[in-house]
């Protein structure tokens, strides 16, 4: 931010938060309990998908990201779902504050809340996941012919 580093993580997961209008508690403890229990990390033995971030003890970097709730029209972003920056602060600040309280407050790292920031990802394997809440989110399973 501003030329000066604000964070920085060894091994675990960046997280890009995008907030929307939409989103309450219960979006917001169900992102935490799920990105906590991901398992994305390979076990001791080598097995993929086999670990959590807080079963291999890893940092937690989390990054608010308004533009993930762009919706394209035409060739201009629009960003209507995204929550208003107030609202999102807060929210983004109860966010942190959860995870800190659900794993170990030293191993969760942020950035600076709409700061136009350089963030510098090395994304290992490379795996991105995108996680939405249940209500947004359609399983396949569940979807009738």
């Amino acid at each position: 931010v501003g030329g000066e580093q604000i964070s920085s993580i060894g091994r675990g997961l960046c997280v890009l938060l995008g907030i929307s209008l939409e989103d309450t508690q219960r979006e917001l403890e169900h992102m935490v309990r799920k990105i906590l229990n991901l398992r994305v990390f390979e076990d001791e033995s080598g097995k993929h998908w086999s670990k959590s971030v807080m079963d291999k003890q890893y940092e937690v970097l989390c990054v608010s990201q308004f533009t993930l709730q762009c919706i394209l029209k035409g060739n201009k972003p629009d960003y209507h779902m995204a929550m208003p920056t107030e609202q999102a602060e807060c929210f983004y600040n109860n966010f942190l504050e959860q995870l800190r309280k659900a794993y170990k407050p030293e191993l969760i790292k942020d950035g600076k809340f709409g700061a136009y920031m350089q963030v510098h990802i090395q994304n290992d394997g490379p795996v991105t996941i995108e996680l939405e809440s249940p209500a947004a989110a359609v399983d396949p399973k569940q979807v009738s012919e």
